[in-house]
């Protein structure tokens, strides 16, 4: 961790100078402000900078944006200390950069504008899906209208197409789909006699996955089927719908997709939009 916070004034960290910077542009402030903030502050400043105050909120903000995931547990009082010698720096240059006029350079201006519409954007976009989340009909109808057909099959891969007419070959004589995938197979599922649990066809490349809703519950394909990782040899052991609970997260995105796009649709609709490329 403590190399992720080095001090230096990454491309990243710059960046973050300037989305911090547009609330103290937006206010006229003589020097930018990370800390800066629309709502009262609720706690102590973490510092103050010639008379400018980096809140609490800013701080945690800006530390959340570079664990980019991970727990704040595992940050270490000295590391956060180095990650507000950062703000602390950052405020320095940015208060420098006002002085010598640099908010009012074109190039500068424009990227400000850029960031200010970007943060405004998402915050409008947050708001929507936390006050539009799709309710439990929604959901339930959307999970009725899916293709919820999940399959599990075994394959036996191989690297030529001759080799693949051999192994269906010795299937049809009577071999046993498992001891033939665990003696010829090239792929790692020949530990399991080939099976490979069960699965969407989503999630396989396209040939295999046309191949095996093709088949029929205990069949095995006819003819060896091409993908770019050979040859396979396939057979459908069952097939099932997924579980509702399964599939609620990926039905949830789909639908907050479409929302978020129809809510898009309209706004365009009522405005007025010119393009001039």
């Amino acid at each position: 961790m403590t190399q992720f916070f080095s001090l230096t004034l990454t491309r990243a960290s710059t960046l973050a100078a300037i989305t911090l910077l547009l609330g103290a542009c937006g206010k006229g402030q003589q020097a930018a402000a990370p800390a800066v903030a629309d709502k009262p502050v609720s706690a102590p400043p973490v510092a103050v900078v010639d008379g400018t105050p980096i809140s609490r909120d800013a701080f945690e903000d800006y530390l959340k944006g570079l664990l980019r995931g991970k727990p704040e547990t595992d940050v270490t009082a000295e590391e956060k200390d180095k990650v507000l010698d950062q703000m602390i720096n950052m405020q320095l240059i940015a208060a420098q950069a006002e002085k010598e006029g640099l908010d009012k350079d074109p190039d500068t201006a424009t990227r400000l504008a850029l960031v200010r519409t970007q943060i405004l954007a998402d915050a409008a976009a947050q708001k929507y899906v936390k006050s539009n989340e799709p309710t439990d009909q929604e959901l339930h109808a959307a999970y009725d209208a899916a293709d919820k057909t999940e399959f599990r099959a075994s394959h036996i891969l191989v690297p030529t197409k001759e080799k693949g007419d051999q192994i269906i070959k010795k299937l049809k004589g009577g071999a046993k789909f498992e001891d033939l995938a665990k003696a010829e197979s090239t792929d790692s599922s020949k530990a399991n006699g080939g099976d490979l649990g069960w699965f969407t066809t989503a999630r396989m490349v396209k040939p295999f996955g046309d191949a095996v809703k093709g088949l029929k519950k205990g069949d095995t394909t006819t003819e060896p089927v091409q993908t770019q990782y050979g040859w396979h040899v396939i057979k459908l052991v069952d097939t099932r719908d997924a579980p509702f609970e399964q599939l609620k997260g990926q039905l949830t995105s789909g639908l907050m997709q479409k929302k978020f796009q129809d809510y898009i649709d309209s706004l365009k609709k009522n405005a007025k939009i010119e393009k001039k490329l």
